[in-house]
This record gives C-alpha cells, sequence and structure tokens, in this order.
C-alpha cells in the first residue's frame, strides 16, 4: 500500500535529520543548564514518543532496553521537580543507539499498521492513520528544535532530508 511507503519514508527521513543533529551538537550543547530542556533529553524525549506511538497500544509497549524512568519526561527532569533527583545525561552514543532501534522499529511496525484502527492511547482521540501523522509532526516539531539550536549557538546546519526508502 502507498500510503505506509509513504509514511515509513517519512518517518525515516526525519529521523535521518535528528540523526544528523545528534551527530553535530558540540558536546558543550550536548549537556548545557542554559537550556531549560538540554539537548540530550529533546532528543531522548522525541524517541521515546516516536517509539511509543509506533507501537499498537499503550499495552503493547515495551520500553527500550537501556531507558530509564521518566527520563523521556520533560517535567521529572526539570530542575525544580521534587522527581528530578539524580541523573546522568544519556552519551550521544546510547541516544544515536536509541535512534537506530527506532529505524528498525519504523521498519517493522508500519506495514502491520491498521490504518483505520483506535490510536491504541486513550489520550489520543484519533485512528492510527493520524496517529502517524502526529507522530511524524512531533518528531520534526522537536528535530526542527534542536536545528535551531545548532544554528544559533554553533552555526550548524542540519540537511533537509525530503524522503527516505
Amino acid at each position: 500500500m502507498i500510503t505506509k511507503e509513504i509514511i515509513r519514508s517519512q518517518y525515516l527521513a526525519a529521523l535521518e535529520m535528528l540523526d544528523q543533529a545528534i551527530r553535530q551538537c558540540p558536546q558543550d550543547l550536548w549537556v548545557n543548564a542554559e537550556y531549560h530542556n538540554q539537548f540530550w533529553q529533546v532528543a531522548y524525549h522525541v524517541l521515546f514518543y516516536t517509539h511509543l506511538y509506533l507501537q499498537p497500544s499503550e499495552e503493547d509497549f515495551i520500553p527500550w532496553p537501556r531507558h530509564k524512568e521518566n527520563y523521556h519526561s520533560f517535567e521529572a527532569l526539570a530542575d525544580e521537580s521534587p522527581d528530578r533527583g539524580e541523573f546522568v545525561a544519556y552519551t550521544e552514543h546510547e541516544v544515536l543507539e536509541y535512534l537506530d532501534f527506532c529505524r528498525q522499529e519504523v521498519k517493522r511496525q508500519v506495514d502491520a499498521l491498521n490504518l483505520d484502527a483506535e490510536s491504541g492511547f486513550y489520550w489520543l482521540p484519533f485512528n492510527k492513520l493520524e496517529l502517524q501523522f502526529y507522530n511524524i509532526r512531533h518528531l520534526q516539531h522537536h528535530t526542527g528544535e534542536l536545528c535551531e539550536r545548532l544554528g544559533t549557538t554553533a552555526g550548524i546546519d542540519v540537511k533537509w532530508v525530503g524522503m527516505m526508502n
């Protein structure tokens, strides 16, 4: 079905742009307390939700093996959060490992999607097709945020990726 090929292509293109942003991020920007949400946190957050929303439902979701409780939550890692505790930032290598895991999830899950079925997530009241658009928009939103951060603070450009096979 052509729709699933397009969905897969756009997920992979967005993930490729995120990959570029992560690989080009200077270490002093990767962990930088000047930002409410540090670079690594934004990258991990968007990968977590990309992974989650590729699953048939919340109940089917199995976290990435290196997942740490609440690391996907901006609120839980906020400086003023009582849940913050001590945390150690994910490394670039670890986040890229998760990104590769998400690429494999895209390749594995998209073909199995029933695009007419409900989203599988009670807080998202639409069908699987709209969930894919929602998920790709979320992925590209945060990728754009990181690209902007790279551009304004380090003069680094991330190349546009229109589609991937």
